[in-house]
């Protein structure tokens, strides 16, 4: 099948806020409209998208409900000429099997058979897939600081991963992927019926030798994978030009908001702090939880700081080790916290996609129309709903130090000139 019949229409389904923006990202970035909505994705009319993202918010949820969720947005969003691309945590966090198997069932049901691709390498943050097993930074994913903090299952084998769903798995070796019959391997595999390719790749080379082999099987197959899967599959795509966006330059600053664990995300706001560029205002989960006096106090010094068209640095302070089941409640408590001042803020930048999606929810906010990518795993755009501001977010483990002050500079370049540029 020649490239151009690939360009077209994209369902991705994800099970978090960051992933679904930083893959549909990939295709926005090549010229195709793409944004990611949640909750009523009618509201931003997704019709019309040529790359959908929607945000599931399952990543947190038993496997039984992650699927059931999945399954009840693809029968309301899975339209006929949209290939599927399930993304999945690359360091499997969540619930991925259950809900590639809610997948499976939908694509059975409506075409009566289903071949599924999963390829979850990002190598532009160090995510590989080896024999099978999933690698971060050249060691098995089990060694991560993410797996030791956050994992649902015994192993990061993908195999066992899937089969725990009854998934049936054949695996596709790096001499296969780097060979020139992988189209074939690819027919073959298919024609088994109701399987799942699982593929190594350990560069963006391999990402892309996957995306062209599976054109021939594009009618029938769907997608498992992070956003290095998605920008090879955009890569394959015929560039369009891309429609430049523009908004009224603002002086407000930007706000910056760190809820995520990862201890990436933390060095990066003791260094943006460390610069003292931005007003750094940690706030304790007692706070959040059960102070209003406090959390009023916070966000007037945040509408403050941003009225004076400097950046607001806000962090959920962590002391000691963390009680992940009070994740939610402090995302949804920062979120009330900062909705009364929102009308006042000039752009924002949210790391953590849990605390990214429950502050832009509160906000009044429903979609993001995806304009670029700041740098992987980062995604900048424009809010749709009660406020229209810049905005970027990025997943927790994803970046370095230096990202949250790429990201300020990219931002107020943005909200004070005027344009994405």
């Amino acid at each position: 099948m020649p490239a151009t019949d690939m360009a077209g229409r994209w369902l991705i389904l994800a099970d978090d806020l960051t992933g679904a923006a930083d893959c549909a990202i990939a295709f926005g970035r090549r010229g195709l409209a793409a944004a990611v909505t949640w909750g009523d994705a009618t509201r931003i009319e997704p019709g019309r998208l040529p790359a959908l993202a929607y945000d599931a918010d399952s990543r947190g949820l038993p496997a039984e409900a992650a699927a059931r969720r999945h399954a009840e947005i693809l029968e309301r969003l899975l339209e006929p000429d949209r290939i599927l691309f399930k993304k999945i945590d690359s360091t499997l966090r969540g619930q991925p099997a259950a809900e590639t198997a809610a997948a499976i069932a939908c694509l059975k049901a409506g075409a009566g058979a289903a071949f599924g691709i999963c390829a979850p390498a990002f190598p532009a943050t160090g995510r590989t897939t080896v024999a099978g097993h999933v690698h971060v930074d050249g060691r098995p994913l089990e060694e991560a600081e993410v797996w030791r903090r956050d994992h649902t299952y015994a192993s990061a084998d993908l195999a066992l991963v899937l089969a725990s769903a009854g998934i049936r798995v054949e695996k596709v070796p790096l001499a296969a992927v780097r060979s020139p019959d992988l189209a074939s391997a690819f027919a073959r595999i298919a024609a088994s019926g109701d399987v799942v390719a699982v593929c190594d790749a350990e560069t963006e080379a391999d990402l892309g030798h996957i995306a062209a082999a599976s054109l021939s099987t594009a009618p029938t197959a769907f997608f498992i994978g992070s956003a290095g899967l998605a920008h090879a599959l955009a890569a394959v795509e015929t560039m369009v030009p891309r429609v430049p966006v523009r908004i009224p330059p603002t002086a407000r600053g930007t706000l910056f908001v760190v809820g995520s664990l990862a201890a990436t995300s933390r060095s990066a706001a003791r260094k943006l702090a460390g610069r003292g560029c931005v007003a750094h205002l940690p706030v304790s989960p007692e706070t959040l939880l059960g102070d209003p006096a406090g959390r009023a106090a916070l966000a007037a010094r945040v509408a403050a700081v941003i009225a004076a068209g400097d950046d607001a640095l806000v962090e959920i302070a962590m002391d000691g080790a963390p009680d992940m089941i009070l994740g939610p409640r402090l995302a949804h408590g920062l979120a009330d916290a900062l909705d009364p001042i929102a009308r006042q803020i000039g752009a924002i930048a949210a790391t953590g996609g849990e605390t990214a999606a429950a502050l832009l929810a509160r906000f009044g906010i429903h979609g993001i129309r995806l304009v670029d990518e700041i740098e992987p795993g980062v995604s900048l755009g424009l809010t749709l709903g009660r406020l229209s501001v810049p905005v970027a977010t990025k997943a927790g483990a994803f970046g370095d130090e230096d990202s949250l002050i790429r990201i300020g500079a990219r931002l107020r370049a943005v909200r004070t000139e005027g344009s994405f540029s």
